[in-house]
């Protein structure tokens, strides 16, 4: 089951108004859309506009309220002007997989299951995290894990796998690959915070879906197609993310910062759901 994050300070920050148009741009299992077009379904005879993205072609919507568009939010400006919108009074932005990707093993995001190494956001393009590691050399694979998952030991992964492949057993399931990392990562006797594994799944599935290009895209796309009182709300799940939207925020001059500190999940709602716990939600309002 899908279970939004920051579901009630999401919604409370974009702050939707009668007769407004919103965008989601990340829909998901559309638990926030489903939010944002009951506040604006409650507010009467000018009930606004939703339209919820989503670049997964497997994804569907039966909600009340919410136009479901196919696509990329780094495309946002393209896809408003296929929309005839010109303008919206608000956009969101729920970073990274859904649940619902996660926790499907045929989609390669998590090692919780055994999956083939995919991780496409969209399956229908673009090379998938095992062809990836099949194609690249141990110098690429040492930056890639490095850049986008802050890994320590990124040139020993990287060199692991190298070895892996030209031995004829180069990784093509997650648990393969899990197995593979953990074995020269961890440390005999030491308890880890987190599997040895999630920073190098991280890195792949960034790089795979050109995640943070896309996320520094989609910001400013939504920048210049806000009105002035617009509100952009961003949330992110990891430090690269949100050291994006943070600079994004900050350094635009359009832009008001709402948020100077990121809001947090408190206990209860972690406790709830754990995915939540690295959760971060900024928000910035159009001023010019």
């Amino acid at each position: 089951m899908h279970v939004p994050v920051l579901l009630k300070a999401a919604v409370e920050a974009l702050h939707p108004l009668p007769g407004g148009i919103y965008v989601d741009a990340t829909f998901g299992g559309g638990g926030h859309a489903g939010a944002i077009a009951a506040h604006l379904e409650l507010q009467g005879t000018r009930p606004g506009r939703l339209l919820a993205i989503d670049v997964d072609p497997t994804v569907a919507s039966d909600l009340p309220g919410v136009e479901l568009v196919r696509g990329n939010f780094a495309d946002l400006e393209s896809i408003l002007d296929a929309c005839g919108i010109e303008h919206v009074d608000g956009v969101l932005f729920d970073f990274g997989p859904s649940s619902a990707q996660f926790d499907r093993p045929e989609r390669g995001f998590s090692f919780r299951a055994d999956g083939p190494l995919d991780m496409r956001m969209d399956q229908s393009r673009g090379r998938t995290a095992a062809q990836l590691l099949e194609h690249s050399s141990e110098s690429e694979l040492s930056l890639l894990f490095s850049r986008y998952g802050e890994e320590r030991v990124a040139r020993r992964i990287a060199r692991a796998i190298v070895a892996a492949r030209e031995g004829g057993r180069a990784p093509r399931r997650t648990l393969e690959l899990a197995r593979l990392v953990a074995g020269v990562v961890h440390v005999q006797g030491r308890r880890e915070r987190i599997h040895p594994a999630t920073r190098v799944f991280q890195a792949l599935r960034i790089a795979v879906n050109d995640e943070l290009e896309a996320i520094r895209r989609g910001l400013t796309a939504a920048t210049a197609r806000t009105r002035p009182g617009a509100r952009i709300v961003a949330i992110t799940f990891h430090s690269l993310e949100d050291r994006i939207v943070k600079h994004r925020f900050r350094d635009d001059e359009r832009l008001h910062v709402i948020t100077r500190r990121p809001i947090v999940p408190d206990a209860a709602e972690i406790a709830r759901n754990p995915r939540a716990r690295s959760a971060k939600l900024r928000v910035a309002e159009r001023s010019l």
